[in-house]
């Protein structure tokens, strides 16, 4: 299976948008602040999810259903692809998987493409799996402002995870997370956040720190981000300083820096040539995580790309492997 490439270069830090920025996006833009990316400030939130809503139901896999359902998040509702494995759950509901994708031009995503394989070989091993669709993606409401300098998609996996807390086929306190670029950069977000979720599986994670972000990631951005979307790079930037000039503020937007609340492992995964994500990355997390005492598995692909795609079966081995392990 290809997965869209995720990579989104020196300015997606902004965020993923619709190819056109509309007067309503304008206005959602002018509201954004960096500030609210603050962990600090998620730790405050309430994060209330809802009942996961069937919207439709698709071809069974192997050994699990399939169904594209519906939960609220700030007001909002987002789609996403549930998997549940057939049969009796353990005692206590399933261990259960909250799956985060990377970046796809949102106009052209659909719940039921792309990522299918990845699914669902945690599916097939026994877990639930929900990939959220983010907001502004496919038929999910709201706007798709991005994952770096607005908290819209943190707070969508951070509600889809209070969804699945509160249904009954799920064993709460056996929840991980897995991520994809992009998403494993809202994984990382979401660990610290919460330390329920128990373990971390990251691949090609936009995991460095916004020093690294801004000054460290060159490779090209995709054509579907709006100028006024990447605006919000230097619109931080005019307000609070460069990371170097301010490292307080932008400390507190990083997951990088509050690894020592993490409540789990994590595993991480990226290939050498890899041309969405710096390695460097990958590398520095690792070595954070070692700092902070917290347990990691580092995994490095020589040659490979930034979907795995030649090692795609032993990474995902591997990271079933982790999650068996672990929750």
């Amino acid at each position: 299976m290809t997965v869209k490439r995720c990579g989104m270069g020196l300015i997606v830090m902004a965020a993923l948008a619709f190819p056109e920025a509309g007067a309503q996006s304008a206005a959602a833009l002018a509201k954004l602040d960096a500030a609210q990316m603050s962990i600090p400030t998620a730790r405050k939130k309430t994060f209330v999810g809802s009942p996961l809503t069937v919207q439709q139901n698709l071809q069974a896999g192997a050994n699990y259903s399939r169904q594209v359902v519906s939960y609220q998040s700030d007001g909002l509702r987002i789609n996403a692809l549930l998997t549940v494995p057939n049969g009796t759950p353990p005692k206590g509901g399933w261990p259960t998987i909250v799956f985060n994708h990377g970046y796809i031009p949102p106009a052209q995503y659909r719940t039921t493409e792309r990522y299918v394989a990845y699914q669902d070989a945690f599916a097939r091993a026994g877990f639930i799996t929900l990939k959220s669709d983010y907001r502004g993606h496919g038929s999910s409401q709201g706007e798709a402002l991005g994952g770096y300098f607005a908290p819209d998609y943190t707070n969508d996996v951070m509600n889809a995870l209070a969804s699945l807390k509160a249904d009954k086929r799920v064993n709460p306190a056996r929840i991980g997370m897995w991520g994809h670029s992009m998403g494993g950069f809202l994984t990382l977000r979401a660990m610290v956040i919460d330390r329920q979720i128990r373990a971390g599986v990251i691949w090609a994670g936009v995991v460095g720190d916004y020093d690294q972000i801004i000054n460290e990631w060159r490779s090209p951005v995709p054509a579907s981000i709006p100028k006024s979307v990447l605006a919000l790079r230097q619109k931080a930037v005019a307000k609070y300083g460069t990371p170097k000039a301010n490292p307080t503020f932008w400390n507190t937007l990083a997951a990088n820096s509050y690894l020592r609340n993490l409540g789990g492992p994590i595993q991480l995964h990226i290939g050498t040539a890899d041309e969405d994500v710096p390695v460097a990355f990958h590398t520095s997390l690792t070595a954070q995580m070692k700092a902070a005492g917290k347990p990691v598995q580092s995994y490095v692909y020589p040659g490979d790309n930034h979907n795995l795609s030649r090692n795609l079966s032993t990474a995902l081995s591997r990271s079933v492997a982790f999650f068996k392990a672990n929750l």
